[in-house]
């Protein structure tokens, strides 16, 4: 059984809420269905397309929840950042539509095709060094000079409730589902699609897909406390964090596992997802349908949904 506490960061009222502060801000993306992928794994599989989101991620709802929270005061100065992803461009994004400066932290060696994203949206990035010192380093003297207010890419209750509403529509829009596959980096999406879903369906089973090598969340729930990754290689960029200290302890007392897939697996779901559900969908994204694959039976005649978390690729990546 889940465990409810007080003590964790969100509730379901805050998931809640940040849907309607987000409403008319985000979309409400579709889910599919795929014939030839159920009769692949025997299970019947909705993916909720969080790739077809604005700047082509769930990111979006958290950011513009944080944003939108602001008070006016506080929103005159601005936010500020530091990411090498798909935060980046939400956080931009959102400032944008709020008419508010943004301040993004990127390191050196971010993908090009997320520094581009982030400049569409008219903000050139700061860089830092590629290490976790240097992000926060840069981060925080960004804040000092202009007074900005600091949105963590995930370890935030306001991201973790934006990001909540993804399971909200999840459960509107699919009847009956047995368990839900998220993928985990640092917990935000999957912090707060576990508020909604256990408060609301406690009988859905929710499983955390990740990669093996980046398995810091499968360590530390066996730990019972936030263990660091061990290597920073996967194909699957956006799962590269460690958990935080708010996402952590809700992760701990409601995922009901956390299941490992190897690079291989990971690879074949995303050429998977382009070639049979017709739709691009970045490595991270597609690990939720990698441990469908990867652990089979566990799903075996059972109604699965599948948050893809995001379309930010280039298609050199896959194949290299």
């Amino acid at each position: 059984m889940p465990i409810m506490s007080n003590d964790h960061a969100i509730d379901l009222e805050d998931v809640r809420a940040a849907r309607e502060r987000i409403d008319g801000q985000v979309l409400r993306t579709p889910v599919f269905e795929c014939e030839s992928l159920n009769e692949s794994v025997g299970s019947s599989l909705f993916f909720k397309c969080e790739n077809l989101q604005h700047v082509g991620a769930f990111k979006a709802r958290g950011a513009c929840n944080a944003v939108l929270s602001l008070t006016e005061e506080e929103a005159a100065r601005g936010v500020a950042t530091h990411s090498s992803g798909n935060h980046a461009a939400a956080l931009a994004r959102a400032a944008r539509r709020r008419g508010i400066p943004a301040h993004i932290v990127m390191p050196r060696v971010s993908r090009p095709n997320k520094i581009e994203a982030v400049r569409r949206l008219g903000v050139e990035p700061v860089f830092c060094e590629p290490d976790a010192a240097s992000r926060q380093a840069t981060a925080d003297r960004v804040v000092a000079e202009t007074g900005a207010t600091f949105i963590a890419p995930y370890d935030d209750p306001r991201i973790m409730a934006g990001q909540g509403t993804v399971a909200l529509e999840l459960l509107e829009q699919v009847a009956d589902l047995d368990v839900v596959v998220i993928p985990v980096g640092g917990g935000g999406l999957l912090s707060g699609c576990l508020v909604a879903i256990k408060s609301l369906r406690p009988e859905i089973e929710v499983l955390a897909a990740e990669p093996a090598w980046a398995d810091d969340a499968h360590r530390s729930l066996l730990s019972g406390r936030i263990e660091l990754p061990t290597r920073y290689d996967t194909i699957a960029d956006g799962l590269r964090t460690p958990l935080g200290d708010l996402t952590f302890p809700v992760i701990r007392d409601l995922v009901d596992d956390v299941l490992l897939v190897s690079e291989d697996a990971i690879r074949e779901a995303t050429l998977d997802c382009w070639r049979q559900l017709r739709m691009v969908v970045e490595p991270s994204g597609a690990v939720p349908l990698a441990c469908i694959r990867t652990h089979a039976d566990r799903f075996r005649g059972r109604r699965v949904g599948l948050v893809v978390s995001g379309g930010n690729v280039e298609p050199n990546a896959i194949v290299s």
